[in-house]
């Protein structure tokens, strides 16, 4: 055998051995890896924010694309002055109502004071009659005691008069005892008669005074009616207040932001995204993986990845779930397969990654990238 071609056989023998460690090396990466470079960068949250129930003129702008925001922090504002005008009519509204209430109470107690001081007044003039005709009828149930006697005494002096058994004199002194006491019943029943009217009037006083406590009744129905208005013009109030604070947007949380839709006076209705905001913390790996390469792949598998920006910083991550459902399900158009003709393609299948080490900073919503994940048994 000569000598070149003894390198050559060499040379082949060579060839045929590093073949067989590449091929043998490649094998068992297939074998313990799953690759695929359909991988980008995904965020739970990404926000689309905008003015909530107000609209008008933005004056004020203070974040950029890129820029990174707090939750809370106010990233934009609209005009509020129409809001505010509303807002002062309406505290004036509230003062002229609580204003109208307060003399309507000061007028209330007025009338019931009033009303109050007759009603006291009648009823101690009607319990000061009721005693003066109580006396009075005693008085009067006593003399006609006195004068039945006397008439008694009368008759019977009378009778001994005329039998000259008594003196003139005498049967005068009954007879104008007799007289003065029917006088005196006379102006007795009179006066009683007087104090029955009193007291008569005194009890249409009183009914006039029960009849007039009915304007208290409507005046407390005017202030609970004001009350009620009052309330209903505070909820207003604070309404209004309200949508003064929603004139200046605010982030609903810690991120970045993604894209700035509107500009410095651009004239806005409500519900118009104004900026979109990407939570920089909530970062992860959509993979769509073939479902040749599943088998191996579970929850839990170790991952690593890199982006096509930086493809030579390197990512750990984690498998956290394998999608029931291939991402051609979800299509807004699905093929249709109904007559049988279609060509047979393999499905991709997401995988979602957890991103467990690396410079977050550097990766954007929406890079692509390669990965491999070790396949379990």
């Amino acid at each position: 055998m000569g000598k070149k071609k003894k390198i050559v056989l060499i040379l082949l023998i060579v060839g045929l051995i590093v073949f067989a460690y590449f091929a043998y090396n490649y094998l068992t990466f297939i074998r313990d890896y799953a690759t695929s470079d359909a991988v980008f960068i995904r965020s739970d949250k990404i926000t689309n924010v905008s003015f909530k129930r107000v609209a008008g003129k933005i004056i004020k702008m203070y974040k950029k694309e890129g820029d990174f925001v707090k939750k809370g922090e106010v990233i934009a504002e609209i005009d509020p002055i129409d809001y505010q005008l509303k807002y002062d009519q309406v505290a004036k509204k509230i003062e002229s109502l609580k204003s109208k209430r307060e003399q309507l109470n000061i007028q209330m107690l007025k009338v019931k004071g009033e009303l109050d001081l007759k009603k006291n007044i009648a009823e101690k003039k009607i319990n000061y009659l009721d005693d003066e005709i109580k006396s009075l009828k005693y008085s009067i149930a006593e003399l006609n005691q006195n004068i039945k006697q006397l008439k008694r005494d009368y008759n019977r002096f009378k009778s001994l008069y005329e039998a000259k058994a008594v003196s003139k004199r005498k049967f005068e002194d009954i007879e104008t005892n007799l007289l003065a006491l029917q006088k005196k019943k006379k102006s007795l029943l009179s006066k009683l008669e007087g104090l029955k009217k009193q007291k008569s009037v005194a009890e249409d006083e009183l009914k006039i005074v029960y009849v007039e406590y009915k304007n208290i009744d409507e005046l407390k129905k005017s202030i609970e009616s004001l009350d009620s208005e009052i309330a209903a013009t505070k909820n207003q109030l604070q309404d209004l207040k309200n949508l003064i604070d929603y004139c200046k947007l605010r982030a609903p949380f810690d991120g970045k932001i993604g894209k700035k839709f509107v500009e410095v006076g651009s004239v806005i209705k409500s519900g118009f995204p104004i900026y979109s905001i990407v939570d920089t913390r909530s970062l992860y790996v959509e993979v769509l993986l073939e479902e040749t390469k599943l088998k191996g792949v579970k929850a839990g598998c170790e991952a690593e990845f890199s982006v096509d920006s930086y493809p030579d910083i390197k990512f750990k991550g984690e498998v956290e779930e394998v999608y029931p459902a291939s991402a051609a399900t979800y299509a807004l158009v699905p093929r249709d397969i109904s007559a049988g003709e279609f060509t047979k393609v393999a499905q991709r299948i997401p995988v979602r990654v957890a991103i467990k080490e690396g410079d977050l900073s550097i990766l954007k919503v929406g890079m692509g990238g390669e990965i491999k994940i070790k396949r379990v048994n």
